[in-house]
């Protein structure tokens, strides 16, 4: 069993950081391989442009899923991104560890998502949702919010979570094919005790334990 986990925060101390190193911890207990990208440490460049590429199919216009669909043709990926596309392509089971920032990804994580999540390699030619080139891979979100859960209910005042969730959910990991497990959600951390916080650490190990037992969710039901 292959897990990948992605994460970024700015902050080493945070307990987002604390959440990531706590599933990694979880996972090799119960016997999965890990490979991680921590986005901030090593300071992943978010901006799309012909860095992405060793390769060039036109070189007068910039048109990225012309070039994607190029360079996986030639193997024409930069080095830097070639690895991270082949993180995901390695594993069964994939984590994305966030704070949620204006309802969606911090910037440099979906930067890596535009990079990575390249026409030809990752989705195209008919290969997208059911068909996606992850079929059989599932996928967790694993976040933090700065609102108390109540605000997050379907009658609360920021929105039902999952709605906020599914252009993610639905637009980025079910559309190239992965199987969507129940976001891992901890509610305004920053609010809690040391005590809490280490709770919240160990139900989430708890759950990683188990994960395989798991069955996705209905992305369509909300």
């Amino acid at each position: 069993m292959k897990a990948f986990i992605v994460y970024w925060h700015p902050e080493p101390k945070s307990f987002n950081h604390a959440m990531f190193l706590g599933a990694q911890r979880a996972l090799v207990d119960a016997g999965w391989e890990v490979k991680t990208s921590d986005l901030f440490a090593m300071g992943f460049d978010p901006v799309s442009s012909r860095a992405n590429f060793q390769s060039v199919k036109d070189p007068d216009f910039l048109k990225l899923q012309i070039e994607e669909m190029h360079a996986t043709e030639v193997d024409g990926f930069a080095p830097d991104l070639e690895r991270e596309i082949q993180k995901i392509e390695w594993c069964d089971l994939m984590i994305w560890q966030f704070p949620l920032w204006w309802f969606g990804l911090p910037a440099v994580f979906k930067g890596w998502v535009d990079r990575t999540f390249a026409m030809g390699r990752t989705y195209g030619g008919g290969r997208i949702y059911e068909d996606g080139m992850f079929k059989g891979k599932r996928a967790l979100l694993s976040l933090t919010t700065g609102g108390p859960a109540e605000a997050y209910a379907k009658d609360g005042f920021n929105g039902d979570i999952f709605a906020i969730l599914r252009p993610i959910h639905r637009g980025m990991l079910e559309f190239t094919g992965f199987d969507v497990l129940a976001p891992q959600i901890v509610y305004a951390p920053v609010r809690m005790s040391e005590e809490q916080r280490t709770s919240e650490i160990d139900k989430y190990g708890q759950r990683l334990g188990a994960i395989t037992r798991e069955s996705p969710i209905e992305i369509g039901q909300y």
